[in-house]
């Protein structure tokens, strides 16, 4: 436990933070997270699975690249990016649901039809908007593998993917 803790505190200083808190959660499956709504405010969790199937470099790996996305924001600016998307979605499916109730009913009313194409685009804008969602997010995640292995070294990065490449079957 006190290794986990000193080697978070030297990875956020060597990042440029304060110290996030750090946790560990019962799991046998090896996981860790960041959380938080601030760089400075902010919760590193690590699996008991991670701290036992991985060696000590591996999971100085793991813990610098969550260490990274605090470090790079990415908890926030990812709530951010789906709130802009999310609200463009519901824009969208409103405007081009009211063109398809106006050209159909040509004015004269067509609350159903107006119900129906909403919830039709936005399931449909909503699953493009996903798609660029996840996009975004990889490439965050792959700027945090190579934060961790400036953090650490690259070797102990590849090393930590492959033990959970491996993991994963």
């Amino acid at each position: 436990e006190r290794w986990l803790v000193d080697t978070v505190a030297r990875l956020a200083r060597d990042a440029g933070i304060e110290t996030p808190d750090v946790a560990v959660f019962n799991s046998p499956l090896p996981n860790a997270f960041a959380t938080g709504a601030k760089r400075n405010d902010a919760l590193v969790a690590v699996s008991v699975g991670l701290l036992q199937q991985m060696s000590g470099p591996e999971v100085e790996a793991v813990l610098a690249h969550e260490v990274a996305h605090v470090a790079n924001g990415d908890m926030v600016t990812m709530t951010l990016l789906q709130g802009v998307v999310n609200t463009f979605v519901i824009l969208i499916s409103r405007i081009l649901a009211n063109v398809v109730v106006n050209t159909i009913t040509r004015g004269k009313g067509g609350a159903a039809v107006y119900f129906v194409v909403v919830m039709v685009m936005q399931v449909v804008l909503g699953f493009f908007a996903s798609m660029i969602v996840m996009w975004f997010s990889r490439r965050r995640e792959f700027r945090a593998d190579r934060d961790s292995g400036t953090l650490t070294s690259n070797a102990n990065m590849i090393s930590a993917l492959e033990a959970l490449q491996r993991q994963q079957g």
